[in-house]
C-alpha cells in the first residue's frame, strides 16, 4: 500500500512538473528535442530510482537534481554540438510574453555563465526555487548556493553593464 502511495507521489510531481522541467532542461540545451529527451531520461530515472528517495518530501529538489545532472551529462558528451534555435523560440519558452531586447540580453547573458552559477540563476530566478531547494539540488550547502548567486548577479551585472547603484545584491 505504502509503495502505490509513493508511486502516486512521484507520478503527480511528474505530471505538474513536466513543463518546468522542460524549460529547465531547454535553457541548458537550447532545442526541442535534446530537452525533451533529456525530460524523458530524467523521469525513466526518476521512475527506476524511486525506491532511493527516503523522504517523499524532497521529491521536487530530487527530480531537479536528477535533471541538472543530466543537463550537465548531456553537454558534457556533446560539448562540441551545442544547437541554438531561434533566439526568439528561446525566449517565449522562457515567458510568456513577447521578448524585448533586454530580456533577450538577459538570457544571451545567463548562456554565458559558468554551468554551476547559471544553474543557481535558472533555478533561483526562472523555477523560482529557495536556497536551501537550491542547496539541495546541488548537493551544496546554502552558503555555497549564496556564493554562487552573488558571483553570477555580480557576473551578470558586468556583462549587462549596469551601474553599481541600480542593482543590490
Amino acid at each position: 500500500m505504502s509503495d502505490y502511495k509513493n508511486d502516486r507521489q512521484i507520478i503527480g510531481f511528474i505530471r505538474e512538473n513536466q513543463e518546468k522541467l522542460y524549460r529547465v532542461a531547454y535553457s541548458y540545451v537550447k532545442n526541442e528535442e535534446t530537452a525533451l529527451d533529456i525530460v524523458q531520461d530524467t523521469i525513466v530515472k526518476v521512475l527506476q530510482n524511486r525506491h532511493t528517495l527516503r523522504n517523499k518530501e524532497f521529491i521536487k529538489t530530487w527530480g531537479y537534481k536528477i535533471l541538472i545532472n543530466e543537463c550537465l551529462m548531456y553537454l558534457r558528451k556533446n560539448k562540441n554540438m551545442i544547437y541554438f534555435d531561434n533566439l526568439e523560440n528561446y525566449t517565449q519558452q522562457l515567458t510568456s510574453e513577447a521578448p524585448d531586447s533586454d530580456k533577450i540580453d538577459l538570457y544571451n547573458a545567463v548562456d554565458k555563465l559558468p554551468p554551476k552559477l547559471k544553474t543557481v540563476i535558472i533555478l533561483r530566478f526562472f523555477e523560482q526555487l529557495k536556497l536551501d531547494e537550491i542547496a539541495s539540488v546541488t548537493s551544496t550547502n546554502q552558503n555555497t548556493v549564496k556564493t554562487r548567486l552573488y558571483k553570477a548577479l555580480k557576473m551578470l551585472k558586468l556583462d549587462l553593464d549596469i551601474p553599481e547603484d541600480d542593482i543590490n545584491l
